[in-house]
């Protein structure tokens, strides 16, 4: 077992970030962990990496306990946090070599992880120098300085173009063959390429914990209809094994249903026993973003 946790607690005055939150994480598995600003994602990967302290409750890194044994967690762990801390000044080996020393590693990992991360072209430049991804990516070669066992990674391509975005997610990918990772990100898309499993917390509590392929492929399914008038909500809630429903824009519908048959001709009805036409009648598949939305709908 990677990651442990069970049922981890934490409030800051009278907010409780983190209620009785319980998981586990295997060897190996890559694990996206979802949920709103506030959720609570980040005060548990500082619980996690021994930042700060759990109220209540009980978590292990490699078997190790975050509370009675934090050297012997930091030893297993590479940590990127959200705001990844950096010293500007210094040159990219120099950071490394500065962070080998913390960590009493031997000076030719410094090259290992250099190779790794595809930092190789910008090595000898100073970090104030770098774009925002050549420096997410020494943060995460300095992560995997001391080859941890356990990677978490807490919003590892906030602010990337699309370009860095790629690099960044495969690099993550790669590492993630032999080691277990924690992924805390706001992009789907990302999820959806990388991880294997799906845990989504909200207000605090696990809403969701569910592999990926279990997620995408349950029996509902959204279809968006756009109707030829502005309709109630009441009415549309009348249609049958309707289990959720967004006026995504003006007339057009985002309709969630639960069932196995194709529920298209079932809102064609609707729209026909009630007097309205459907200009458009889609069926969509049901991705992530669609079932975060639903999980964590206020």
């Amino acid at each position: 077992m990677s990651i442990l946790v069970q049922n981890i607690s934490k409030s800051y005055g009278t907010q409780k970030a983190l209620d009785a939150v319980s998981f586990s994480i295997n060897k190996g598995e890559i694990v996206g962990f979802l949920g709103p600003n506030g959720a609570g994602k980040s005060t548990l990967m500082k619980i996690l990496t021994t930042y700060i302290d759990a109220d209540a409750g009980e978590a292990a890194v490699n078997g190790h306990d975050v509370h009675l044994n934090p050297k012997a967690v930091q030893q297993s762990v590479g940590y990127l946090p959200e705001h990844n801390p950096l010293y500007l000044d210094l040159y990219v080996r120099e950071y490394l070599a500065f962070n080998a020393d913390v960590y009493k590693v031997n000076k030719s990992r410094i090259d290992e992880v250099i190779t790794l991360t595809g930092l190789t072209p910008e090595a000898h430049k100073k970090i104030a120098q770098l774009s925002k991804g050549y420096r997410q990516r020494v943060g995460l070669a300095n992560a995997l300085l001391h080859n941890p066992d356990v990677l978490i990674l807490d919003e590892p391509t906030t602010g990337l173009d699309p370009n860095q975005l790629v690099e960044i997610r495969q690099l993550i990918k790669n590492v993630g063959k032999d080691k277990t990772v924690f992924l805390s990100t706001h992009i789907m898309q990302e999820v959806e390429a990388i991880c294997d499993r799906v845990i989504i917390i909200d207000k605090g509590r696990i809403v969701t914990d569910k592999k990926m392929n279990t997620l995408l492929q349950d029996k509902e399914q959204v279809i968006e209809v756009e109707f030829d008038y502005k309709v109630e909500e009441q009415l549309i809630a009348t249609i049958p094994h309707l289990t959720a429903f967004v006026n995504t824009h003006d007339m057009i519908w985002e309709l969630t249903f639960t069932s196995d048959k194709d529920m298209r001709p079932a809102v064609f009805d609707f729209a026909h026993d009630n007097g309205l036409k459907t200009l458009q009648l889609n069926q969509k598949n049901k991705n992530l973003e669609a079932i975060f939305r639903e999980m964590t709908k206020k």
